[in-house]
């Protein structure tokens, strides 16, 4: 392997074996591949051909979505085996996507997502601090606040991570979106519509001997639980931490070591400064 980041291929780092989905499929299907395999998407195929794209964002944003075809992101962003992971750096950060299915053909041949960037970048010995590319707008959130609040929260702030943080705005963890999906439950439950066979103008009829006919129908929906996400902590454990005076491929090896996909920036104090992203750190190879 190159090394430098231009001579490093998407095929020498994407992943091959990849979990997808098929048209037609239900959402249920997704959501276990993302549960079992603890990955952010999953490409949709059709007849042996990339059709789609399904996310966890997708999932949480349409919780009564039950039907792949209307969840699923049309004609993704693809990228072929030959280009450089500095190209398939440029086009997910110019994109703002987290991965790019890897095509030839027409057919899926791997997924190249910026957890694998980044752990070329590990191997790459940058040693650039982490103050030149740590993210702004930092979203975070009462250790107290519930799950279900957090979820709303992370959505309209648009963004995939949040830091906890205690009383004392003291950090004390970070919940992703991958935490909230795992967290999350379906709910199946049976709602009822009554339907007249009277009408309004027949003045024959009165309203309490009507004939109704009760329609029954199910409603199934992705729900995050009314719990204190400090609940999740004992789940996700204590979070790994950088300085501003951090090194690029360190923070990018400790991400990988890890799974995971931020650093909170802290002080000696343990103080929040801001949060350190995956995609951030795409920016030491554009």
């Amino acid at each position: 392997m190159a090394d430098t980041p231009e001579g490093i291929a998407v095929e020498d780092v994407m992943v091959k074996d990849v979990a997808f989905a098929e048209l037609p499929g239900s959402r249920d299907e997704v959501l276990e591949i993302l549960k079992n395999k603890h990955i952010s998407g999953v490409p949709i195929v059709k007849s042996g051909e990339l059709a789609g794209i399904v996310t966890r964002t997708d999932l949480l944003k349409n919780p009564e979505e039950e039907q792949i075809a209307i969840l699923m992101t049309r004609n993704p962003l693809t990228i072929t085996p030959d280009k450089s992971i500095v190209e398939a750096a440029r086009i997910i950060l110019e994109n703002d996507i987290r991965r790019l299915p890897v095509v030839e053909d027409h057919s899926l041949n791997g997924i190249i997502t910026i957890a694998d960037i980044v752990g070329a970048i590990a191997r790459l010995n940058i040693s650039t601090p982490i103050s030149e590319y740590i993210g702004n707008n930092v979203v975070s959130v009462w250790s107290e606040t519930p799950l279900s609040v957090v979820g709303s929260i992370m959505e309209l702030a648009d963004v995939k991570a949040v830091p906890i943080l205690d009383t004392h705005l003291t950090l004390v963890g970070v919940a992703s979106d991958k935490d909230l999906i795992s967290a999350s439950v379906i709910d199946d439950k049976t709602e009822m519509s009554d339907m007249s066979a009277g009408t309004d103008d027949d003045a024959w009829t009165w309203e309490s001997m009507r004939d109704t006919m009760s329609l029954y129908y199910s409603v199934s929906k992705i729900r995050l639980p009314n719990s204190p996400v400090k609940d999740i902590l004992k789940l996700i454990g204590e979070p790994e931490t950088a300085v501003l005076s951090s090194q690029v491929s360190d923070c990018a090896r400790k991400m990988k070591r890890n799974r995971i996909d931020q650093l909170p920036v802290i002080n000696s104090n343990r103080k929040l400064l801001g949060l350190l992203r995956d995609k951030d750190l795409l920016k030491a190879i554009v």
